[in-house]
């Protein structure tokens, strides 16, 4: 299991109408998602997160990932953006 010293953080999160993203991802973690590598985190119309941009990965549902171990994300840090759904990770990539 990976420690949370060594979770990959979410350097970038683009995306304006999630209740997390304040100048940053301020959720203290969030799920990347089988469908698409959505951000399973996302959410509209709502306040959230603990007020500075440190988010982290704490699990990810795709195990096709080339950073995906165990279900644990093993990037350096990750990119979430618009893609294929509103808030993707852009980091991922297929095996």
């Amino acid at each position: 299991m990976t420690q949370m010293m060594e979770m990959p953080r979410v350097q970038t999160c683009t995306v304006s109408g999630c209740g997390y993203n304040h100048n940053g991802c301020t959720a203290f973690a969030i799920t990347i998602g089988r469908a698409s590598s959505e951000c399973d985190t996302f959410v509209e119309g709502a306040q959230g997160g603990m007020g500075r941009a440190l988010a982290q990965v704490g699990a990810c549902k795709r195990a096709e990932c080339v950073h995906n171990t165990d279900l644990e994300c093993h990037a350096p840090a990750i990119t979430v953006g618009a893609a294929v759904d509103r808030a993707d990770c852009l980091t991922f990539e297929a095996q």
